[in-house]
């Protein structure tokens, strides 16, 4: 299943993040929708009833948009059906976060969007899973494996300036490839719900699960259905070339994901900092072996240069024992390097 992400991004980097080329071979930047922007707020924490930053096809807007076209929106985790009668979403009696691809044909609330083409594409720095052992939960954090070598690295020249985030607002021509952190892309489904008695239409999303791959099996028995590489998202979300059932077949278990043990501190959904994501040392514990992937994800991390953000505010609790503090955590590497220059705060307007 999947229960709880995390987005860092601000709205401009999301856009850049998301840039793809179209047929003609173009690299464009997907704008967001009219006022979505400021309705995404970035969170270290995110669960069902926030909103997240979903891929979709304009075409759905605009029946007159280039076939591939793409835009950002922001929409509510936790679908609300069109049919839906009650003037509040708060009252739906069942959950609707997650909805399994075995059967999502089969429930009317899943079935109708999916049949009209509604699928999309939620984006996310990673979630979060909890393992169950006999006396406790262990969160981890899950996420596609970060690039390394030096074609890969991120270089303070690959940048782009605050003037140039500016115009990345709109769809871009050629916008500079996204050489920061590979955003996870989850298979969606959404619908829009107009409340009964009239008002702002809401857009909802349901992530999509699948068995767990072979590496995550040992933490939860399902995850998020990935799509991975460009021609898939391009598929998934073409709804007038790609069928329904053809759709369907992208979803499967992939076992391409990686992971690291992270703090109960992220069992509250309330908490939203930099301490939700960072890993932990279970050796005090268990022995936890580090896979390829990581390794590989910490290599990129300790190249990769965070100069152009903000350090945190991370001041270690007094109560707590430095020697307890060490045993918990590891030492000061490339991913703490990363955490740091991730530490943006949700912006307000």
């Amino acid at each position: 299943m999947c229960g709880r992400t995390a987005c860092t991004l601000a709205p401009d980097e999301v856009s850049r993040a998301c840039s793809y080329r179209n047929r003609g071979g173009q690299r464009r930047a997907p704008r967001w929708r009219d006022g979505d922007a400021d309705k995404y707020r970035p969170s270290y924490n995110k669960s069902p009833q926030s909103m997240s930053p979903v891929l979709v096809s304009q075409r759905h807007f605009d029946k007159s948009a280039a076939v591939d076209e793409r835009v950002l929106a922001s929409m509510r985790w936790g679908l609300i059906p069109a049919w839906f009668k009650e003037s509040d979403p708060s009252k739906m009696q069942y959950s609707t976060s997650n909805c399994r691809s075995e059967n999502i044909l089969e429930k009317k609330s899943y079935k109708d969007p999916l049949l009209k083409g509604q699928r999309c594409v939620i984006m996310a720095d990673g979630f979060y899973e909890w393992r169950r052992t006999e006396k406790e939960k262990q969160p981890f954090f899950i996420y596609f494996p970060q690039g390394s070598g030096p074609d890969q690295e991120k270089k303070e020249s690959d940048l782009v300036s605050p003037a140039s985030n500016e115009k990345n607002s709109e769809e871009s021509e050629s916008p500079a490839e996204w050489t920061g952190w590979r955003l996870l892309t989850m298979a969606g489904v959404f619908d829009c719900w107009t409340p009964p008695g009239g008002g702002e239409p809401l857009y909802s999303y349901s992530v999509i699960t699948v068995n767990a791959s072979p590496n995550l099996q040992s933490i939860h028995d399902r995850m998020p259905a990935i799509l991975d590489g460009e021609d898939e998202v391009r598929r998934w979300l073409d709804f007038g070339e790609v069928k329904t059932l053809d759709a369907i077949k992208l979803l499967q278990s992939k076992d391409i994901l990686t992971f690291h043990p992270v703090s109960s501190f992220v069992n509250n959904s309330r908490n939203n900092s930099p301490e939700c994501l960072q890993p932990v040392d279970l050796n005090s514990k268990k022995e936890l072996k580090a896979t390829a992937s990581s390794k590989m994800m910490m290599s990129w991390l300790s190249s990769s240069s965070p100069s152009q953000r903000k350090e945190p505010d991370t001041n270690e609790s007094k109560e707590e024992p430095e020697r307890n503090a060490k045993a918990r955590r590891k030492p000061a590497g490339g991913l703490e390097l990363w955490l740091q220059g991730a530490n943006k705060k949700p912006r307000t307007k």
